[in-house]
């Protein structure tokens, strides 16, 4: 398992990160249970054993953190963890008045630190970081604040849009960025110069689009026809060194250099085989990866997949 730097945190992780949600609840196209706590934890031991050492979870992706902490109990030193804290907002949409934005995020950070059974957290991120989040002064000074403390190694934001990506990257507050990114929706990559200019660290996810890129992304409902055969225009690219859509997306993403990891979804031992199968391939040739930049979706906020759950098209 290769390992590439996070940035200018110091931190070097492997290119493939274990997504933690999968283990702690149900979650993407089709998944409607997650795997006992004892098969989560060989998992998660499983992977640390075969060179996965980039662990990612939330303090909302339900058992998750508990199990981790199970899991590594004994072998902290061994893995790089990344949590997020809880939702700024309430049911109504509002975010917590300023007095009390420093304890809120404190007392998230305690609940995870309590629950991964550590002392600290190597990368410690916003969750859905949107861009009135990202303005706010008092909540960056915080996160600041813990990693002076040395509580969290390194602060974090896990975004959504372009924008959010831009505004958090020149804002000069975040040490990493978590985004979507994929074969369909390249709409961040405008940013991944900028990323690298200033030495912040890139992590993936939705490489595999919540498992369209996959056999999932066939006999789709009838509203997203266009974008199942726009998917099957990437299959003319696998064979040989990519046997399959899920090995070519991944790859693909890997084939930025400014991309420290990709978060990869893990919650069957045959999901973890493949992920490291191919983490061994090699690189897109340089032809390949321009004929791929160049098969973007046209429509990228089409690819809205939780309008398409509001909407029933994923079921």
């Amino acid at each position: 398992m290769k390992k590439r730097s996070l940035g200018n945190t110091g931190l070097e992780v492997s290119e493939v990160a274990f997504g933690g949600v999968e283990i702690g609840m149900p979650y993407g196209i089709g998944n409607t249970e997650n795997p006992s706590e004892k098969d989560a934890i060989r998992l998660l031991q499983t992977s640390l054993d075969n060179g996965i050492n980039f662990f990612d979870t939330a303090r909302l992706y339900g058992n998750s953190e508990q199990i981790m902490g199970k899991a590594f109990t004994g072998r902290r030193h061994e893995v790089i963890l990344a949590s997020k804290c809880r939702h700024f907002r309430d049911a109504g949409g509002a975010l917590p008045p300023d007095a009390l934005l420093k304890p809120f995020i404190e007392n998230s950070l305690h609940e995870s630190l309590e629950a991964l059974q550590t002392d600290y957290i190597d990368v410690y991120m916003l969750h859905q970081a949107d861009l009135e989040i990202l303005s706010r002064p008092l909540i960056a000074e915080a996160f600041a604040e813990l990693k002076k403390k040395g509580v969290i190694r390194a602060t974090g934001a896990s975004v959504y849009t372009p924008e959010e990506t831009a505004t958090a990257i020149r804002s000069g507050q975040w040490d990493v960025i978590q985004l979507p990114f994929n074969l369909m929706n390249q709409s961040h990559g405008a940013c991944f110069e900028e990323a690298r200019e200033k030495k912040v660290g890139v992590v993936v996810r939705s490489v595999l689009l919540k498992g369209l890129l996959s056999d999932r992304g066939k006999n789709l409902h009838p509203a997203l026809r266009e974008v199942e055969q726009y998917i099957d225009r990437y299959r003319q690219f696998t064979g040989g060194d990519y046997p399959d859509l899920p090995a070519l997306a991944t790859r693909f993403v890997l084939s930025f250099p400014e991309v420290a990891s990709v978060l990869v979804g893990i919650d069957k031992m045959e999901y973890l085989q493949d992920a490291l199968v191919t983490a061994s391939y090699p690189d897109l040739g340089v032809n390949e990866h321009k004929q791929l930049l160049k098969l973007a979706y046209p429509d990228p906020d089409f690819l809205n997949l939780h309008h398409w759950d509001k909407m029933g098209w994923l079921k």
